[in-house]
């Protein structure tokens, strides 16, 4: 009689090969570069935890036809984890169609310790067939019918745990047409011990036998609230056990979505000081989209200039939209001195002040630019012996 349990590691949605189209070449290069990285941390989770097995629930890569380096790299990433069984799925993104993603890595062969579960049948899930996994792919990008449906009836030897491993949907968000939808109830009907899920990016316990993983390196500012970047470890005591589902942190870098409203020095220093403690270790993994509204003094605009220009050099990546209005202070003006320069930074910070709102942005920028010159100026001045 086989003595069932089974500690494995639970991943998704790699997307090996994601465009990232609002950073620059420097941070896209990082990005993608992680999205290969977090493979390593994820199999020394594996080891580090004790586990035999990685079953990864679809979307290993980003789109179907991929270059040839970028269909390579991920595998030759858990080559390096021969200790590991590695069981793979086609999602949405990398669905098995003929001549596509799974015929290339055939023809190019796999290593010994990675298993593409590409016809839906049962397979153990390490040498000693404690456990049987239980694939449920995707044969195009998308499906009317449950890709989960088969297994049902599934055959595996008596006594083993039965791990489904699947990508799709549980819930339709509204949608009227349903693609890849899964029963939320399959792990019940289909007598599994676990259902490992993939499509999600963000961690999801839907029940206690069914998870999403999420991608294990957050890859967008609307993930980083629902458990993106981690991996789950999973601990089966037996095939009608509960399964214990421990969540670990294995993602590099940290999506955050922020807002302020400006009116005076005040406020902007603690935006700075908000932003620099995200992770005051390691602001270079730290991506913050900002939404500023407000306004300042001449004066103000540029201390807020100088605080993007610093956190723009410490964060990895820092996109702000929206900007504070200039609100003119008479103060403002002796910044200029006297003469025609602060003739004309008066002109403009009327017109900043007042008018169409066009004409108001022009004069504005013509201040800032104005104030930039005059400061460089002084700065010259300063250096002079």
């Amino acid at each position: 009689m086989i003595l069932a349990s089974m500690r494995f590691v639970h991943t998704s949605d790699w997307q090996v090969g994601k465009v990232f189209r609002f950073a620059d070449d420097s941070t896209q290069s990082v990005l993608q570069d992680q999205r290969l990285e977090v493979i390593g941390r994820i199999g020394r989770l594996a080891r580090e935890q004790g586990a035999s097995a990685v079953v990864v629930a679809g979307d290993i890569y980003d789109h179907e036809i991929p270059v040839d380096r970028t269909l390579r790299q991920p595998i030759e990433r858990m080559r390096q984890f021969p200790d590991l069984c590695w069981h793979l799925i086609a999602g949405n993104h990398d669905p098995n169609v003929p001549g596509g993603i799974w015929d290339r890595l055939h023809a190019i062969g796999l290593p010994d310790n990675i298993t593409a579960h590409l016809d839906g049948r049962p397979a153990p899930m390490d040498p000693a067939g404690a456990a049987w996994v239980i694939p449920g792919g995707l044969k195009r990008r998308h499906v009317a019918t449950d890709p989960t449906a088969d297994m049902d009836s599934a055959e595996t030897p008596p006594g083993v745990i039965r791990v489904g491993l699947a990508h799709g949907s549980v819930r339709d968000f509204g949608s009227e047409e349903v693609q890849n939808r899964i029963a939320i109830d399959r792990a019940r009907r289909a007598g599994l011990s676990y259902l490992a899920l993939g499509d999600w990016h963000g961690q999801q316990r839907i029940d206690e036998r069914t998870w999403y993983s999420g991608t294990p390196e957050i890859d967008g500012f609307d993930r980083g609230g629902d458990g993106g970047g981690h991996a789950l470890v999973v601990d089966l005591a037996g095939p009608n056990a509960l399964p214990e589902v421990t969540s670990h942190r294995v993602g590099r870098f940290v999506w955050h979505r922020d807002s302020a409203t400006l009116t005076q020095a005040h406020d902007i220093a603690a935006l700075e000081h908000r932003l620099r403690n995200i992770d005051p270790q390691e602001a270079d993994r730290v991506l913050v989209w900002l939404d500023v509204r407000g306004a300042l003094s001449l004066e103000g605009l540029q201390a807020y200039q100088d605080m993007l220009d610093a956190l723009g050099s410490a964060l990895r990546l820092l996109r702000v939209d929206g900007e504070p209005t200039l609100l003119p202070h008479a103060d403002d003006l002796d910044l200029f001195g006297t003469g025609a320069v602060r003739a004309a930074a008066a002109i403009l910070s009327e017109r900043a002040g007042d008018g169409p709102e066009a004409q108001r942005d022009i004069a504005t920028a013509a201040l800032r630019r104005l104030a930039l010159m005059v400061n460089a100026a002084d700065g010259r001045k300063g250096t002079t012996s």
